[in-house]
């Protein structure tokens, strides 16, 4: 989106003086009831088809109306694992022609239960065909109802950390410990789940989005008419259906704390919960055994995260003088297609099966190919909208965490929210360097067959809606600097990367001299990072780089044979799992070894297990004195002087390693690698951050804050 240059006396006049035009936001709510008249019904969420016969907790759809005057628009979150774009667009055709709100202002989406009516098909479950016209009907009851109930109002924001109840379930596994997809093909480098058996993993894939944001709405007077909060954490599980899952019992508690005096007679508070990025996200943290022990059930998960929303809650300030926009794109996204042998497979199973649904994974995915080999593409509805200083974007996928914190970093306005699996369900959009990793969520079928580039043109079709609707352009986000950042640049490197990209391949220099690095593929971006009190400032989380065999590669002009290495490393391999746990940084030809090259390491189960190794050449290594434990930050700094190499480990004064072995290294050697040796064998298995290159001596003090 191209936006005009004006004058700095006209930029002040229009951002300084407030509109002459006052707004009067008004907004209504409803819920209304989609539990299904007709029992059994089919229900989504799990490989196969299963139906159910009794109701659990009622489902609900639950909805907002908005409008200042000039703008109307609704909100409409229903208890469903996902919904059909054609199902949700029939639905707004009918709430258009009840209503004064147009179909692109309507926005509708799931709150991703797994224990609630079938209403799309997907995996080895169809869509029920007695509850889609019901649902349909229904969501436009909805919003009619919700549109009735529009009175003066006020709108506020709020946003707490809930890092307790979300966390990463999609972990890498071990380059040794490789498992098969339904497909039969050894592609499974990372999966959901995995990290329950520590052995096999080295670490998260992503990062988690911590944050329990609120958009509240009261009257002038200060009752409560709705609260519309965001999430993300998957469905929580092992429920029964039919049941809302802990969105409903969110939802209900909360109108039990905030207006339980309101009777019949006055419309309802309403309390919703929306889904915010989940692709990748549930409540387990496997990082920690213990973790989640206190939350081991859907009823307490759901009151401890009400109790932070509560306290969030009383911390709202609310504003009336608020306009509305909206904007809304539909693109065409191409699914990733069968070749013709997988093709030919696909039909000699699914020939064997008949008129009967699938009976396990193989008949599953079999299927999955004709029916995306049949509908080569579908179209995909994005939209964001703007109540006031509050923005909300929305994806018809289940997105992974990292998608969510790219357009919330980069949102022109600051309180941001991303609601998923909203206008459709249009399966699992990993970023790029996702799929090479592979695992379910990669596995081409309706529930994740889009294109491999889906996720980027989606991220970057959101931002341009957002700055569409704030009429300003979307924020450059770099990464505060804290004291640690401010004493490696005070040392004058020569390049410095951050690590903290949302994406590769470039590796920005932050040393101001244009030495950009470039990762290869097969690197996980913007997980937690080393110290974030000492290389960021104001609470923001340093971001760190996993590589999973690719490495990071720079190159630094007359380099000589005395330069200096500062970095950040984080061991993901059990320190025996194979003779090298990790080569970090390497100096040398790519693809080649030689008798030249500097190379610093982690030892493993042949050569000293935890230990800093630096090799240089095809030489032995010589090795630290210090095991390292495996999953912790550490720093190394690697000093040449000549024939002297020193390696110090976490700031201590004496060296851990210190030898000495031939200098001048011949022309070509000015090419440096991290995260793996300049030959590739045994790359860093694991996070890097805050890398450093001097042409210099450095000595430790010099990289102590001050």
């Amino acid at each position: 989106m191209k936006f005009m240059w004006f004058c700095p006396v006209v930029v002040l006049v229009i951002l300084g003086l407030p509109s002459e035009v006052s707004a009067e936001l008004r907004v209504g709510a409803a819920i209304t009831d989609v539990t299904p008249e007709q029992l059994p019904v089919l229900v989504n969420g799990g490989m196969l088809s299963r139906s159910a016969d009794q109701v659990k907790t009622r489902i609900n759809a639950r909805s907002i109306v908005l409008d200042d005057g000039q703008e109307r628009l609704a909100i409409v979150v229903v208890d469903s694992c996902m919904m059909p774009r054609p199902l949700l667009d029939e639905a707004k055709a009918l709430a258009a022609e009840r209503t004064r709100i147009r179909t692109d202002r309507m926005l509708i989406s799931a709150t991703h239960s797994h224990t609630a009516p079938s209403s799309m098909g997907c995996l080895g479950t169809d869509a029920d065909p007695n509850y889609v016209p019901f649902l349909r009907e229904k969501i436009a009851e909805a919003i009619v109802a919700a549109e009735k109930n529009l009175a003066p109002a006020r709108v506020g924001w709020a946003v707490a950390n809930a890092e307790e109840y979300t966390a990463l379930r999609r972990w890498i596994r071990r380059p040794d410990r490789i498992v098969e997809d339904p497909f039969g093909n050894p592609t499974v480098r990372a999966n959901m789940h995995a990290g329950r058996n520590w052995d096999d993993v080295t670490g998260e894939s992503g990062p988690e989005d911590p944050n329990l944001s609120l958009i509240a709405f009261q009257s002038p007077q200060g009752q409560p008419i709705a609260v519309l909060t965001n999430f993300s954490m998957h469905y929580f599980g092992g429920d029964q259906p039919l049941s809302a899952d802990y969105y409903g019992l969110f939802c209900e508690g909360m109108q039990n704390q905030l207006a339980p005096q309101i009777g019949d007679a006055k419309p309802p508070f309403v309390g919703i919960m929306s889904h915010n990025c989940s692709g990748d996200i549930w409540r387990r943290d496997y990082t920690d055994p213990e973790s989640g022990k206190e939350i081991n059930t859907i009823e307490s998960f759901a009151e401890g995260l009400l109790k932070i929303a509560l306290e969030a809650y009383k911390t709202i300030e609310y504003r009336s003088d608020v306009d509305l926009a909206m904007a809304e794109s539909r693109m065409v996204l191409n699914y990733r297609l069968p070749d013709k042998q997988r093709l030919q497979w696909a039909r000699q199973i699914v020939e064997t099966m008949g008129d009967r649904p699938p009976k396990d994974t193989t008949e599953v995915y079999a299927r999955e190919q004709i029916l995306l080999d049949e509908r080569k593409s579908t179209e995909v509805v994005l939209q964001a909208l703007r109540i006031g200083e509050i923005a909300i974007a929305t994806t018809s996928n289940e997105t992974y965490a990292l998608t969510g914190l790219k357009l919330k970093n980069q949102s022109p306005l600051q309180q941001t929210m991303v609601i998923e699996l909203a206008n459709g369900g249009d399966g699992y959009i990993p970023p790029p360097e996702q799929h090479l990793l592979g695992g379910y969520n990669t596995w081409p079928a309706r529930s994740a067959g889009l294109e491999v580039d889906a996720e980027p043109k989606i991220v970057e079709t959101l931002l341009e809606l957002l700055e569409r609707v704030a009429e300003r352009p979307r924020k450059d986000f770099q990464q505060s600097r804290g004291p640690g950042s401010a004493a490696i640049l005070a040392a004058k490197p020569a390049a410095y990367w951050r690590l903290d990209e949302f994406a590769g391949p470039r590796a920005v220099d932050s040393s101001g001299r244009n030495c950009d690095a470039f990762y290869e593929p097969a690197v996980a971006y913007f997980l937690e990072g080393p110290r974030s009190d000492l290389f960021c400032s104001g609470g923001e989380t340093n971001r760190a780089a996993h590589f999973a065999g690719g490495r990071l590669q720079a190159r630094i002009a007359d380099l000589g044979d005395t330069y200096s290495i500062s970095l950040w490393f984080w061991n993901g391999m059990p320190l025996v799992a194979r003779p090298i746990s990790g080569w970090i940084f390497s100096r040398g030809r790519d693809h080649g070894l030689g008798p030249f090259g500097d190379h610093l390491g982690l030892g493993g189960a042949d050569n000293h297990p935890g230990r800093l190794v630096f090799q240089h050449g095809q030489s032995d290594p010589v090795a630290g004195q210090t095991e390292i434990a495996r999953w912790t930050w550490n720093h190394a700094l690697l000093v040449r002087e000549g024939e002297t190499v020193r390696v110090y480990l976490n700031g201590a004064p004496e060296p851990e390693i210190q030898t000495t072995c031939p200098a001048g290294f011949p022309p070509g050697f000015d090419r440096l690698f991290f995260g793996g040796r300049c030959d590739g064998q045994s790359n860093w298995e694991g996070r890097l951050d805050e890398i450093a290159v001097f042409d210099r001596a450095v000595s430790v003090g010099e990289l102590q804050p001050r």
